[in-house]
């Protein structure tokens, strides 16, 4: 290799790490900046293993882990979220180079990362000698604590406070419960967030990417639906296990079918032409209310029958 392709790389593969320890470390300290930097946290790591190759992102991955575990004091459970999310980046870009679908691109590093960090929560809780879901719950409790905490210097109203205060058990016994189901569905969204957003900056960079096709038509497999009423009936029916076992598939469900009603708008977005400024802060506003969320969701559900794109008319009628 040439001397100055060798330089750049070195600078390239340095620029890596001090990104995403960058971007780590802001994660740690800064509560809502750190939020959004944890969630684009994946796409460094894509960038760089599609820029500098399989081998000099490994570089990149574990010299900041060492660097952050270093800082961390050792393993924690934020190291070990850090992890998964630098997992992702990696996982996708490696679908990517593959020309891979875009189900598969978005599934198979979800699934890497949930099955390593299972064996992760393993081992760590083995260290401690504490139980998988002793140690969850721990932690969940732990973080409820601090929220309030955050309330109550943020000025929130005592009466509201206390009010949230003597629900944490409540709260604290929901949320052990359906955390299979939000982890599952908050590795999906990561990922395909991270996926949408990785595309324009790659072919910017002339990098290339896999051809998923147009994405805003993109529809779920129709089977899906039987799993809804499925989830719908454990839920009305079933006994308590079997109850939050419906629940948590409903979840994941809810996120699939908001992927297809996003696809929806998406699709009306560009037909109408909407200016890229409106489209950011619509959907942005879509991200920070739940409820348009659900409604989305509910509008992919739907789809299934109403079919709001009108695809395939053309080849039938």
């Amino acid at each position: 290799m040439p001397q100055a392709a060798r330089g750049e790389t070195s600078r390239g593969i340095i620029g890596g790490i001090a990104v995403t320890c960058l971007m780590m470390v802001i994660a740690a300290v800064l509560p809502v900046v750190g939020f959004f930097c944890a969630l684009l946290l994946p796409l460094a790591l894509l960038f760089y293993r599609m820029k500098l190759g399989r081998a000099n992102a490994t570089i990149v991955l574990a010299a900041t882990i060492l660097i952050m575990g270093g800082s961390f004091g050792g393993v924690s459970v934020d190291l070990l979220f850090f992890c998964g999310l630098m997992l992702i980046g990696f996982t996708l870009a490696e679908c990517m180079e593959q020309n891979l679908s875009v189900e598969k691109t978005i599934l198979y590093p979800a699934g890497a990362v949930i099955g390593v960090g299972l064996l992760g929560l393993a081992a760590y809780s083995h260290s401690l000698q504490i139980g998988p879901v002793t140690l969850v719950s721990e932690y969940v409790a732990r973080n409820l604590a601090m929220t309030v905490a955050l309330y109550e210097k943020v000025g929130m109203p005592d009466q509201e406070v206390h009010l949230i205060a003597s629900s944490l058990d409540r709260i604290e016994y929901i949320l052990v419960r359906i955390i299979p189901a939000l982890v599952v569905s908050m590795t999906l969204l990561i990922t395909w967030m991270n996926l949408l957003i990785a595309r324009p900056i790659l072919r910017r960079k002339e990098i290339s990417v896999g051809d998923f096709g147009t994405l805003n038509q993109w529809r779920s497999p129709e089977t899906l639906v039987w799993g809804v009423i499925v989830c719908c009936l454990g839920i009305l029916l079933a006994g308590k296990s079997l109850r939050w076992l419906a629940a948590n598939g409903m979840i994941v469900l809810v996120i699939v079918y908001f992927f297809q009603g996003i696809a929806i708008v998406s699709f009306y977005f560009e037909r109408k032409r909407l200016p890229r400024l409106a489209r950011v802060f619509l959907y942005t506003m879509i991200a920070m209310q739940q409820l348009f969320v659900l409604l989305i969701a509910g509008v992919g559900f739907f789809d299934v029958w109403l079919n709001f794109r009108r695809l395939g008319m053309e080849k039938t009628g």
